[in-house]
């Protein structure tokens, strides 16, 4: 029988110099590779259900397993008002580069999609340890140029130019979303849905048909922006952007148990 590792206790992590610095929460978890590693959406944090129940299938399984806040969210440090997709992205990559020794599957919801698809870029890049696999829930790529601006009002778009950020009612907290102008500038400067993402491994996609702040014609976009080989998308009728039900989670441990497979078969 496999013995089951415990997880560490959050462990912090300074990132930036200067007035740029922040501590970064993160949590690891000792076993086999892949290291699985959680990467969460927009203003979520690393306590979540889907995160939770990875790092239990982690556990369960004997693999190694990650997971962090990104700054101005959850235990770590910083402004969230500070926030780009360039400063989560270096949060997510010096995480990475602590913590996770060897190769890994990357697991981004939402907004975490796209800190993978950017990190997977930079990896390959630069030479890093191997990402071998990527698994996508409601995957939200350059939404800040694709979903948001397009649907933007015109009082929006003045308070953006006049204020520097709109505050929204958000669907899943008491507390508004907030987006800066800088967070919409840095998103153009990240954006990855331009051609070809070459990722170098396997794809799966999970996406809710019934999502209503991911539609899901942006997954069969981005689908068409990805290699040909070794790409997988599950569409659930029902399904909404959390995708947290047990049916839902199912499938989420299902499609790791594909990827970490082919990881080491491959």
């Amino acid at each position: 029988m496999t013995e089951i590792s415990a997880e560490s206790a959050t462990r912090f992590l300074e990132v930036g110099v200067g007035a740029d610095a922040r501590p970064i929460a993160y949590r690891s978890l000792a076993g086999e590779g892949p290291t699985l590693v959680w990467l969460g959406g927009y203003r979520s944090d690393m306590r979540g259900t889907k995160a939770e129940r990875l790092v239990a299938f982690a556990a369960a399984r004997g693999l190694a397993a990650c997971r962090l806040d990104y700054s101005g969210h959850g235990e770590s440090g910083g402004r969230f008002e500070d926030g780009t997709i360039s400063h989560w992205v270096e949060d997510a990559e010096a995480v990475l580069a602590e913590a996770v020794d060897g190769p890994s599957i990357l697991v981004g919801s939402s907004m975490g999609a796209w800190i993978a698809l950017r990190l997977i870029q930079r990896r390959r890049a630069t030479g890093a340890p191997a990402v071998r696999g990527l698994l996508l829930l409601a995957p939200a790529p350059d939404f800040t140029s694709r979903l948001m601006e397009p649907q933007l009002t015109a009082a929006q778009r003045r308070a953006l130019a006049e204020k520097g950020f709109i505050a929204e009612p958000s669907g899943y907290s008491d507390e508004p979303n907030v987006y800066t102008r800088a967070l919409f500038e840095d998103g153009r400067a990240n954006a990855v849905m331009q051609g070809t993402i070459e990722t170098g491994c396997p794809v799966h996609i999970i996406q809710g048909m019934a999502d209503p702040d991911v539609p899901y014609s942006h997954a069969l976009e981005l689908v068409s922006h990805l290699p040909s080989d070794g790409v997988i998308l599950t569409l659930v009728r029902d399904g909404d952007h959390r995708l947290s039900r047990e049916a839902d989670l199912l499938r989420m441990e299902q499609a790791l148990e594909g990827l970490v497979s082919a990881a080491r078969n491959g």
